[in-house]
């Protein structure tokens, strides 16, 4: 990944890019163990409201400067509406409905998105092999997050259009599936919409602000269409709420959002692949969320397709460098061939 960082002035980097999607996956498995204690858009305000002010807290300390001008300020609100009240609701809502395992592998489609916004905006490269690594991340996905009857089905003789497509679009609205992928969308947009944030603000000011904001809307529509946000909740609830909050929200949003700003999105966001398979993992062992085989499938696919997009570049490099070995080559062969004396060349047409 082409990071403005260098590795021997900070070791930490590789651990630090896979530490954001680490804590999302094991902030969704906390929420989903929260979720029936409590209702889904206070858990959202929660979330990342209090998380923006920790990062504003840590912002001011770092001498961080502050948004100036209505343009910063009009970029953060856009930007808290978009990755705060967009993206944390549908999350929220789309919990209630699905796994912590599934609704994450949903969410994590959004590499996709990026990778089509970020060729087109930004003129990032995405190469045959970004390209396939992509098509392979969706594939895994789809076979994690999918009913497995719809991918047996696909495969099937017996079975016919009707049996799987048309019932599906009110059940993916109705099992939350939809109001995920909604969620993907957004912070696919959100993903995207940093790099003109920082052209105002600094990344983690704007963080932070947009966490801010983006969670006041969340709380307002909390107050007039829930109730009974917090009296259920016990003290396990909120140290779940806690982990969500500092590790899932303020930390995790607060690497993301400057590796984001410094580096390739499509290599960053094809690291979102990882976040299903850390809820799957932490979802199996602390909910008892199971894996099939076909799902397992689906993991060792988004694997190879992280592999295959963080080194798209280095696949290109080799076949590059291959190819002007191979043209120094034969230009040399070439010279020595013209550099051959009559006799040479008489001897050689003889033999011939």
């Amino acid at each position: 990944m082409q990071l403005k960082i260098s590795a021997s002035r900070f070791p930490l980097t590789s651990v630090l890019l896979i530490a954001p999607f680490f804590l999302w996956g094991t902030a969704m498995v906390a929420m989903k163990g929260t979720i029936p204690h409590t209702t889904p858009l206070f858990m959202a305000g929660l979330r990342i409201f209090p998380a923006g002010v920790l990062i504003l807290v840590v912002a001011r300390i770092m001498g961080k400067s502050q948004p100036q001008g209505w343009k910063a300020w009009l970029w953060i609100i856009i930007f808290g509406l978009v990755d705060g009240t967009l993206f944390q609701g549908f999350l929220s809502e789309g919990i209630v409905r699905t796994g912590a395992g599934l609704g994450s592998v949903i969410i994590d489609s959004q590499p996709l998105a990026v990778a089509i916004m970020s060729a087109w905006l930004f003129r990032e490269k995405i190469g045959l092999w970004g390209w396939l690594g992509l098509l392979l991340g969706v594939c895994g996905i789809s076979l994690i997050g999918l009913p497995e009857k719809w991918v047996l089905g696909l495969f099937s003789q017996t079975s016919s259009i009707s049996d799987f497509v048309l019932p599906s679009f009110s059940s993916l609205w109705d099992s939350g599936e939809w109001l995920m992928l909604l969620a993907a969308l957004s912070m696919a947009v959100g993903t995207v919409m940093i790099r003109f944030v920082c052209r105002y603000v600094d990344p983690v000011t704007a963080t932070g602000w947009h966490m801010i904001l983006g969670g006041l809307p969340l709380w307002g529509m909390s107050s007039i269409l829930e109730s009974g946000q917090w009296e259920n909740l016990v003290s396990s609830d909120w140290i779940a709420l806690f982990y969500a909050t500092i590790f899932g929200s303020a930390i995790a949003y607060g690497l993301f959002f400057y590796f984001a700003s410094n580096g390739s999105l499509i290599s960053l966001s094809s690291l979102t692949f990882l976040t299903p398979i850390f809820a799957l993992t932490f979802g199996n062992l602390l909910l008892n969320e199971v894996l099939t085989p076909l799902q397992w499938a689906g993991v060792a696919l988004s694997l190879v397709s992280i592999y295959l997009i963080s080194q798209r570049n280095n696949f290109t490099d080799n076949k590059t460098q291959h190819n002007l070995k191979t043209v120094e080559l034969e230009s040399q062969g070439n010279q020595s061939s013209s550099q051959l004396t009559p006799v040479s060349v008489i001897a050689t047409d003889v033999k011939s």
